[in-house]
């Protein structure tokens, strides 16, 4: 049975508790996560012992976020093998634990091809569980590194689209350091702004129907220090009518060869708006997240979420009664069916940028996007 229990971060400031870290107590090694489902009332983190257990934290947002997802399945892959279980079932599991985010598949591949190819190399199998953890922690030290770039390049473009500073930057979902080894994608740009003191306002989208944005990305823009305003996602139009959005920006879960974004549902109308009203509409995705094998928009498989996120409300850190399928509080007629798909699918001609850690790809084309994967010396599709 999956091994899964939890432990308070009480005694810890917030940006002392990595949203993932690997650690190797006296009983074995672990992967220890942040339980975002229990942000922002409390911190309290999950410890992994193997890969189900991993799964299931995928599969309920306990870890969320592309680049992050990539790093766990990294690492998932990693604590099959030290701890002896079957390394192929683990992967396998791993990589199907959530369909869109094309991150995790990566991470999966590459921490299970560093454990074939030692044991091709005759390697006994405490190599090839040490070859799979290398592969894992240089994939987490990579990721940290390209959050730096993409800030970088993130506000260059801004300051070049916008001169002048004082941007107020509208985002969606949650996009910093806890779906990151660093300071994130579209929020590590809008941090760096910050930082610089060119942001005038960070617009929060709540993002129904789980709330990242008021939950996660409130939370991390609050122990920043930065300017911010959580709205609900139906206000954003009136936001963008009043011209009060200078700028959107977003992470996206996966990125098409002909540019295509895949990013938390509700992204596409963003966009929609933003082409409207003649404002910039940014995506801030690394390279791994562009997938050349997925020709278009259409091709992405696009994840459906179970209907209680919608019919209920649960609220983190708080027993209710609810019911048996979500545990929340209901807030739709018993036997309502809700459409919940977890992404939307945003087309090139409506992306005015793609940064990357590479640079900015702006118009998005799938020449272009081809052209900055042959740049960086990672593989984009593990």
């Amino acid at each position: 049975m999956a091994d899964q229990y939890a432990h308070s971060g009480d005694n810890k400031r917030p940006t002392e508790i990595p949203a993932l870290r690997w650690e190797e107590p006296p009983e074995g090694p672990v992967l220890v996560l942040l339980d975002q489902t229990r942000l922002p009332a409390e911190e309290v983190e999950l410890v992994c012992t193997d890969a189900p257990a991993l799964v299931e934290a995928i599969r309920s947002l306990a870890v969320r976020g592309a680049p992050l997802l990539g790093i766990a399945g990294a690492y998932g892959v990693a604590l099959a093998a030290v701890r002896g279980y079957d390394v192929d079932d683990a992967a396998a599991a791993l990589e199907s634990a959530r369909p869109t985010a094309v991150n995790l598949a990566v991470g999966v591949r590459r921490a299970y091809a560093a454990h074939q190819d030692a044991l091709a190399r005759g390697g006994d199998p405490r190599q090839a569980a040490g070859a799979a953890l290398a592969a894992a922690r240089q994939l987490h030290r990579e990721d940290a590194e390209a959050s730096v770039r993409m800030a970088e390049h993130g506000l260059a473009l801004l300051d070049e689209l916008l001169p002048g500073g004082g941007h107020r930057i509208l985002t969606h979902c949650n996009t910093g350091s806890l779906v990151s080894g660093g300071e994130g994608t579209a929020f590590a740009v809008a941090l760096a702004a910050h930082r610089v003191g060119r942001l005038r306002r960070l617009w929060v989208d709540e993002t129904r129907p789980l709330l990242q944005g008021a939950r996660l990305t409130a939370y991390e823009a609050a122990r920043s220090g930065m300017a911010y305003t959580l709205l609900t996602d139906n206000a954003a139009g009136s936001l963008f009518a009043a011209g009060e959005v200078d700028a959107v920006l977003i992470g996206a879960d996966r990125i098409a060869a002909d540019g295509s974004v895949a990013n938390k549902v509700g992204s596409y109308p963003l966009a929609v708006l933003a082409r409207y009203h003649h404002v910039p509409f940014i995506v801030v995705a690394p390279v791994t997240t562009v997938d050349p094998a997925t020709p278009d928009g259409a091709s992405i498989e696009v994840e459906q979420r179970p209907g209680h996120e919608v019919t209920e409300i649960a609220a983190p850190q708080v027993p209710t009664a609810g019911t048996e399928a979500g545990g929340g509080i209901p807030v739709a007629p018993l036997g309502t069916q809700a459409y919940n798909p977890a992404f939307d699918v945003t087309p090139p001609e409506l992306v005015t940028a793609i940064v990357t850690e590479e640079g900015a790809v702006s118009p998005v084309t799938t020449e272009a996007l081809a052209a900055l994967c042959a740049k960086s010396h990672r593989p984009a599709t593990g």
